[in-house]
């Protein structure tokens, strides 16, 4: 069974950290380029970033570059992102989605939410003081 869960979600102040996780199971994650999401209330869902099939490529559509980073271990089926420096306007339902990809090396844009046709449950992140 293909299934995406998200974990690492909780309350942290601003200027703090969070990583969270993706873990992936009933699928060959290899195969497969992992987006994270979010979505804010009252908003729409945004790409937040990508990671190629290898963990060589990612993408940030925003300034999230800045302060977020992606990695993944495929040994471990699981995704990272690691969130720094968050601000209130970070808090927000964030989500992990699988696609398909045939390139190793590139990540389809993560603006671009269509593209990815898998999708966890996500996980609540609020910053506030």
């Amino acid at each position: 069974q293909f299934r995406l869960v998200e974990s690492g979600g909780g309350w942290v102040q601003p200027g703090g950290s969070l990583r969270l996780s993706c873990a992936a199971s009933g699928f060959k994650l290899d195969d497969y380029v992992i987006g994270w999401f979010r979505q804010a209330p009252g908003k729409e869902r945004e790409g937040v970033s990508c990671i190629s099939r290898a963990g060589t490529w990612t993408d940030f559509p925003d300034s999230w570059g800045a302060r977020f980073t992606i990695s993944r271990d495929n040994a471990k089926t699981t995704v990272y992102m690691e969130m720094n420096r968050l601000k209130p306007e970070d808090t927000a339902v964030y989500y992990c989605a699988a696609a398909p990809y045939t390139s190793p090396k590139i990540c389809p844009s993560p603006a671009r939410t269509e593209q990815y046709d898998y999708w966890g449950q996500g996980t609540q992140v609020t910053v506030s003081s």
